[in-house]
């Protein structure tokens, strides 16, 4: 907008020294009078307005807006000294200053197997990293990271615009690396995941925030393994659940197997039972034999002289 504003001023002084520098004058031509206009530049007008055009010229070239969340850089080629301007407007001498705006806010590194995902869009770019056993493991990571503010122009000076690759991606690679190679496979698929993330973290953190780096958070995102591991935890899980069903088989027969001794020892009770019944009363066989039959049932006849009222017989008993 500031720029607009001086851009409008340089085109009013230029229409204005255009009009005043102009005058009308009477020539003869070919017999005839004749009014023309013609350019009378004074020099005592003419120069303060070329010096007020040239100020105003060189201070619209010299307006700079700096993003918010940024920081310009500017090196100043005489003196050789830095400074660095904040967000807004800030003013930078052409020819004398170089500039470099360098973004303040949350940055993220990612690598991941994915394409499309991390930095490297178009390859696996998944870290390998041997572990304890000396297997292969490859973790999807994140690092989220910014710029500290009061660091800029030591990053500008020692590392420059492409820190990214330059520093931190290296600085990544090597502390997983590290990390990993101090683990078990298992301890990095599942047991000790936050103890590693954590450790990466803070390694990382030692690493890059002497440069100038603030390192907000490390995320593993996904682990991968070799194609010969994979299939050798699946064919453990599938032992492991054959196992777990195995047990529940056993467990189920061995309950099977106490309800049946249960029943068999209730048996062997009733049978005792109904044993000294009998001798005590040897009727008793002929109420057994009546209770199992059907309740329609009411009369037996045994043969031609003997018939057996059955509900008598039960009344009786």
């Amino acid at each position: 907008m500031l720029g607009i504003i001086i851009l409008v001023a340089i085109l009013a002084i230029a229409f204005f020294l255009w009009r005043k520098s102009q005058k009308v004058v009477v020539i003869e031509r070919g017999g005839e009078l004749k009014t023309v206009r013609k350019f009378d530049f004074k020099p005592y007008f003419v120069w303060p307005s070329a010096v007020a055009i040239l100020i105003l010229f060189i201070l619209a070239i010299s307006i700079r807006t700096v993003p918010v969340g940024h920081a310009m850089v500017k090196f100043n080629v005489i003196t050789k000294r830095f400074s660095v301007a904040h967000e807004g407007i800030t003013l930078v001498l052409p020819f004398v200053c170089r500039t470099k705006v360098y973004d303040l806010r949350r940055q993220e590194y990612t690598m991941s197997a994915r394409k499309g995902e991390g930095k490297k869009k178009n390859i696996d770019d998944s870290l390998w990293s041997p572990t304890k056993e000396g297997l292969q493991v490859g973790i999807d990571l994140t690092c989220w990271y910014k710029i500290a503010p009061d660091k800029v122009v030591a990053v500008h000076r020692g590392i420059g615009p492409d820190f990214a690759e330059k520093v931190v991606r290296p600085a990544i690679r090597s502390v997983v690396r590290h990390v990993i190679s101090e683990y078990a496979i298992m301890d990095v698929y599942s047991a000790h995941r936050q103890q590693i993330q954590e450790e990466i973290k803070k390694r990382i953190k030692q690493l890059l925030e002497p440069d100038g780096f603030v390192i907000e958070d490390v995320i593993l995102r996904d682990v991968h393994f070799t194609a010969d591991f994979a299939k050798a935890i699946e064919r453990k899980q599938i032992a492991q659940q054959e196992a777990e069903r195995m047990e529940y088989v056993l467990e189920k027969e061995q309950k099977e197997a106490e309800r049946k001794k249960i029943e068999a020892q209730g048996t062997a009770r009733a049978i005792e039972i109904v044993s000294v019944q009998l001798k005590r009363n040897p009727e008793y066989i002929k109420y057994l034999y009546v209770d199992k039959l059907s309740d329609k049932i009411k009369v037996i006849v045994a043969d031609q002289s003997t018939i057996l009222d059955l509900k008598g017989m039960l009344e009786e008993k």
